[in-house]
Parts: C-alpha cells; structure tokens; sequence
C-alpha cells in the first residue's frame, strides 16, 4: 500500500519526556513520512503515582518541544477522573477532537479501557478504522472485579471485533486476550516492544568521559538502575539491598548509580536508607528518556529490583546485561545468556548476583555485553518493528475499505 497516513494514536496517559510506546511509536512513524498525533488526558487528573516522576510544570512548553523533536503533536483531553488505573474521559470532547483531526486510521492502545471499549462499540458508525493493543499479563490483572469484567466482555465486547474484523496487536507473548476475553490468538498479531538501536548503543568514549565526570574509577564494576523509586517499582527493596557494604571479589568494586526521583513518606525513607550505605551510591534526578543513553553507556550492569520497564530494551541495546527478579517474561528473557535473575523478593540472592557478576571476568562480561546487544537487534529492533506495526494500520484501511464499499 506504502501510503502516506495521518495516523492518530489514543492513549490515556503520555509524557512527552518518557520512553513509552507510543513515544517512540510515533516519533518513528513520523520517521517513515506519516502525519502523527496523540490524543490524551490532561494531566491534572492523573494520579500523582504516575506524573510525580517527570513533573507536570510546563507540560505544554514540554508537549512542543516533543513535538519539534519528534514531529508528533500532543493533544490533551479534559477527564472526569481516573479509576482503576485507567483515564475516564468526557467522550464527546475525545470524539470532537480525534474526529477534528481527520485521521485515516486510529489506534486506540489498550482494548480493555473504557476508552477502548467504547471505540469498538462505535466502530461500526466511524468515519475511519480503528486497530487495538493489549499489554495484559494474567499475572498483572489482579481485580477484585475481573472475573465479573471478563464475563462482560466476552459477551458483548470480543462479538464486535471479531464480527467487524478489528485488528489486535499483542505487545506481550501471552495468550491473555484468548484465554480469558475470548479472542483467538489467530485474530491477532504479536508485536514485541523494542528500541532505537540507532540511539541506544554502545559507546566506550562516553563510558571513561562520564565515569571520571561523576567521579567512578575507570576499572569499577558500575552498577545503574534508572527508574521510579516508588513500591511498585521496588525502591525499598534497593535500598535495604544496598544497606550493607557488598564484599569485594578479587577486589572489584562494586559501585552505583541511582537514577531516578523518590517521592512521598516511601520515597523518603528510600532516600534516607540510599544515603546511609556503606557502598558508593551516586544519585541523580529522572532524566528525559533520550538523555539515558550515555548513563547506560558507563555501566556494567543494569538492575531492575521489582517489575521491568522498557527500560530494559535500552539497557540491553546499550551492551548491559541486566539483573531482574525470576518471572515468566523474564525467565525467557534471559535465554540467551544477556540477562540474569535473581529469587523473588530475596535480598540476599539480589546481593549474592551482584557479587557474582562482579567477579566475573572481563572476557565474560564482554560476551554478555555483546549477547544483550545481539538479543535486542535480532528481535526487539524497533526501526523494522514499528513498520510492522504501520503495516497493520495500512492493513486495516485496507479492509475498512472494503467493508465500507460493500456496505454501501
């Protein structure tokens, strides 16, 4: 088809200083020569948990800046509220402003949402197509209500798309979407996550500049986390880890950098405990997704104490290898000898790996460097993976096309 698309992407919640999906979806789409906006909720009525860690001040200055950077405009939608972990937008004014845009296809992430609900509900009457992902993980949906949602859904929402032939892209290896919405696997598309290999790379001229900038000896083996410092994120669980001096392993120090904003009572006493270590912490604020590049380029290792972000695509695009906690994304991330886990909620193992990888030698560490950059390029490239997810969009126009040619 290779057609130029005004696409429009739907998406509760987006910062244009982080490093979600629809971040650097849209970015290189606009690479690829589509017209890109994002239509979202307002920030002042997303919870404190999700935008203390970048700041709200300035979102518009910061919304454009994105925009010349990347090319794609930000549009922000006033919301009754936010429940469940989801946005509650005024649908009027959402439909207003998707339609305003005259898109040719929309992509409505999370097919779950209400928003994405009520999408597929009006699909049939929408002046353009519209393609949905899931994130889910079974062991991520913990509702008390679920089971009672489940059932819903199946039976009024998975009719409508499968009956209207709307595309699903499954953004996690999971059979969630069949095993409790009832959409069959074959209806779908898998997609994985991914990075800007292009950006995120190694750099052994960076790596001796900013160790001897922040003050880390050239031959150290350097330890980074860059994240929340939130409970979901495991803050208390790196800071107890760390309380203790680690023991050196045929003299390799062991050193960190923290980056990342603690926030609140919990953030408070991350910080107090992150203080009082007796190994070499060097803490720095959030960084915009973009800047991390070069801290990742100094490291040696990458920690992920609780759940994994995205941030491991980039960790790992850089040459890390990473340390993260045992799971079934995880264990089969780690197949290709570029990543470790440690035992569920153990601090001591935490510690015991970390001594471990130390000790290794070089020629070890630089097999896992290049096996981690290897690992992304093979399969979570995101250059070639975000045409492949235009190639969806395309698809769709393609067949709402014809659906709407034959209905006429």
């Amino acid at each position: 088809m290779n057609i130029k698309m005004k696409i429009v992407h739907v998406e509760d919640f987006i910062h244009p200083d982080a490093g979600y999906q629809v971040n650097l979806l849209g970015r290189l789409q606009t690479m690829q020569g589509h017209q890109v906006d994002v239509v979202t909720g307002e920030l002042e009525k997303i919870p404190d948990v999700l935008t203390v860690f970048f700041g709200r001040e300035n979102i518009h200055a910061r919304d454009e800046r994105f925009r010349q950077e990347s090319g794609v405009r930000i549009h922000r939608i006033p919301l009754f509220g936010w429940y469940s972990g989801r946005a509650i937008f005024r649908p009027i004014r959402l439909l207003r402003q998707v339609l305003s845009l005259k898109p040719d296809v929309v992509f409505v992430h999370g097919e779950d949402t209400v928003t994405g609900m009520l999408f597929i509900m009006l699909s049939r009457w929408l002046p353009f197509p519209i393609v949905l992902d899931c994130h889910m993980l079974e062991m991520a949906s913990k509702n008390k209500y679920s089971e009672y949602f489940r059932s819903f859904y199946r039976k009024f929402i998975t009719p409508i798309i499968l009956r209207r032939n709307i595309p699903l892209i499954r953004v996690v290896d999971s059979d969630f979407v069949q095993k409790f919405l009832g959409i069959p696997l074959s209806h779908t598309d898998l997609l994985s996550f991914g990075t800007d290999t292009n950006h995120f790379k190694p750099d052994t001229t960076v790596k001796a500049r900013l160790r001897e900038e922040l003050g880390f000896k050239a031959d150290c083996y350097l330890v980074i986390y860059a994240g929340k410092l939130d409970e979901d994120k495991g803050g208390k669980f790196l800071s107890a880890a760390l309380k203790d001096r680690l023991p050196k392993n045929e003299d390799k120090q062991v050193d960190f950098l923290i980056i990342g904003n603690a926030v609140g009572e919990y953030g408070a006493e991350v910080e107090e405990e992150l203080a009082a270590s007796e190994n070499k912490i060097v803490r720095l604020p959030t960084q915009r997704y973009f800047d991390l590049a070069k801290y990742y380029q100094m490291a040696d290792l990458v920690i992920f104490p609780k759940q994994c972000s995205m941030t491991f695509f980039e960790a790992q695009s850089c040459g890390l290898p990473v340390l993260f906690e045992e799971n079934e994304i995880n264990d089969l991330r780690a197949t290709k000898q570029n990543a470790f886990t440690f035992a569920l909620e153990s601090v001591d193992d935490f510690r015991a790996k970390l001594v471990d990888l130390a000790a290794r030698s070089s020629e070890e560490r630089s097999e896992y460097s290049r096996n981690a950059r290897n690992f992304v390029l093979e399969s979570y490239n995101y250059v070639p993976i975000a045409q492949q997810f235009t190639d969806v969009l395309e698809r769709a126009i393609r067949q709402w096309r014809i659906t709407s040619k034959s209905s006429s």
